[in-house]
């Protein structure tokens, strides 16, 4: 293994100038700081991690909080972490992954133990019980994630409410009047997480907007339970012509059972999904859309963190616009309906 004194010795430095380009803790000139990164960068050398920590008073390390419930969409969920790890590497930093469901208590955790530098927390709530000791604490937080009350924090998000309007804006100019939305799991309301509060928002404010009816039943997914949900909304909503779905895992079950009822998609019923790309375009008929930014949230909280980390962040509300993509299941609504 290379040492420092190695690195010092190649670059012509002393050891001690080799430590202060490391840690940045004085000002090098900018010949003798490249001098040294050649040199580190010919040699091989890797800074050991307790003694770097110990050097910078930093961990070099970003905890992600994202508790992996049963009864949210994991694959997206990864997919922001994936997104987060990747664009954290290219900053110097690592990952802590904490998956548990501890909420203030993992805050706790990291904030007394000098495990990271910075957190990012996900499956954020309208009042999440993990807000105030973010407020409280000196160490740089981001939340991918929109909670009621965003003051004195940074969150990166979907617009979700924006989403929700698009959907009903589409179904509304192909001539659609009732509309029923299909969402996530009751635990998910119950909650109170963000996102699914908001699209609801979002679309029902438009709907009522544009004179529309609409109909919201969570679902937990699965065949049966979309079974009972969608005999539910046909029996109350006997005239509904048009689906919005924010729930992976009905998807499939709502266009089979569909299809069994002999409603055809998009002649005789309209499906609008929020969902990630991959999955609209591998369903049974290619879903009209709206796709679930997950790489570029990750991106955006990787980002405004680092920079607060440097001393340049500010607390702010960064929203990424929704894009609708029209594929194969919406169509004008049936002659009669509108």
């Amino acid at each position: 293994m290379v040492t420092l004194a190695e690195v010092a010795q190649h670059a012509g430095v002393s050891a001690s100038t080799v430590s202060y380009v490391l840690s940045g803790k004085r000002s090098i000139s900018a010949t003798t700081r490249q001098r040294v990164e050649q040199s580190i960068r010919e040699l091989g050398y890797h800074p050991n991690a307790g003694a770097r920590a110990l050097a910078s008073s930093r961990s070099n390390i970003i905890a992600l909080m994202i508790p992996l419930r049963t009864d949210m969409y994991v694959p997206v969920m990864m997919e922001i972490a994936i997104a987060v790890a990747t664009t954290a590497r290219t900053h110097g930093y690592d990952v802590l992954l904490l998956t548990g469901e501890e909420g203030p208590d993992a805050v706790r955790r990291v904030t007394g133990s000098g495990l990271a530098d910075a957190m990012i927390l996900m499956d954020v709530q309208l009042d999440d019980e993990r807000l105030p000791l973010l407020r409280g604490t000196d160490q740089p937080s981001v939340l991918i994630g929109l909670p009621a009350d965003t003051t004195g924090l940074t969150c990166v998000d979907l617009d979700w409410n924006a989403t929700g309007a698009l959907c009903v804006e589409h179904l509304a100019t192909l001539g659609h009047r009732d509309i029923a939305v299909i969402g996530e799991a009751p635990a998910v309301y119950e909650r109170h997480t963000g996102f699914a509060e908001r699209t609801l928002d979002g679309l029902r404010s438009r709907a009522k907007e544009l004179g529309l009816r609409v109909l919201h039943r969570p679902c937990e997914g699965g065949y049966d339970a979309m079974a009972v949900t969608l005999a539910r909304i046909l029996d109350e909503r006997p005239g509904t012509t048009g689906f919005v779905v924010q729930n992976e895992s009905a998807v499939e079950p709502l266009l089979a059972l569909l299809r069994q009822q002999g409603r055809a998609v998009p002649e005789d019923v309209s499906v609008v999904a929020i969902c990630p790309d991959q999955v609209a375009v591998q369903a049974s008929v290619r879903l009209t859309s709206v796709a679930i930014p997950a790489q570029e949230m990750g991106r955006h909280a990787v980002e405004r963190l680092t920079a607060k980390l440097d001393g340049r962040g500010s607390d702010e509300v960064v929203l990424i616009a929704p894009e609708l993509t029209v594929r194969a299941s919406s169509g004008p609504a049936p002659a009669g309906t509108s």
